[in-house]
């Protein structure tokens, strides 16, 4: 396989997502949940596994720290990176609670939760979407083409059109930017 293939296989994935105004209208949707949430004082968490933890990092620090220009920090965390903790729970509990169990904690109404899978069935983020839900939170599930099973416990989702996990990676981040440049306009852009 040649490299432009592999980058034409990326922008085609980007064409669909182009081409689709269901996944536009969410991912402004998603925007203005996550302007809202900040309007009233909340914070929006992150969760994924693997490349996807990557991913909940990489959004969280835009928003904590700053996208294209300087202005205050927004409250927004990676669930993953206290590393500690994580293990704990992975062995007194089990893995499919270490998200679930900080959202019982940290979670409060009001807030966003945004989970990241390429094939939308990972058991955590699945579980800390039903305890962000119990607690009034806005869920946002960012996947894969079938949204798998956390299209039944999200709020709004933004379904990549593909089912290959690096393209569905690729994606993210420029729907993740995406949103980030849209919260960091509306909310400080003069």
């Amino acid at each position: 396989m040649s490299i432009k293939n592999i980058i034409q296989k990326s922008i085609n994935v980007k064409q669909d997502i182009i081409s689709d105004d269901d996944l536009i209208n969410n991912i402004s949707k998603s925007a203005n949940e996550i302007i809202n949430t900040y309007k009233n004082k909340g914070k929006v968490l992150f969760c994924g596994n693997g490349g996807s933890a990557a991913d909940a990092q990489h959004l969280a620090a835009e928003l904590s720290g700053r996208f294209y220009f300087d202005r205050p920090s927004l409250a927004a965390e990676a669930l993953h990176v206290n590393t500690s903790y994580l293990t704990a729970v992975a062995n007194d509990y089990s893995y499919d609670e270490i998200y679930a169990r900080y959202i019982k904690g940290a979670g409060r109404e009001g807030d966003v939760l945004v989970g990241i899978s390429t094939s939308g069935n990972s058991k955590n983020i699945i579980r800390a979407f039903e305890e962000a839900k119990k607690l009034g939170m806005k869920v946002i599930a960012l996947t894969g083409e079938t949204g798998g099973n956390m299209k039944n416990h999200c709020d709004v989702l933004i379904n990549v059109p593909s089912k290959d996990t690096p393209r569905i990676q690729e994606s993210h981040i420029t729907i993740g930017h995406i949103i980030c440049e849209i919260v960091e306009k509306t909310l400080f852009d003069d």
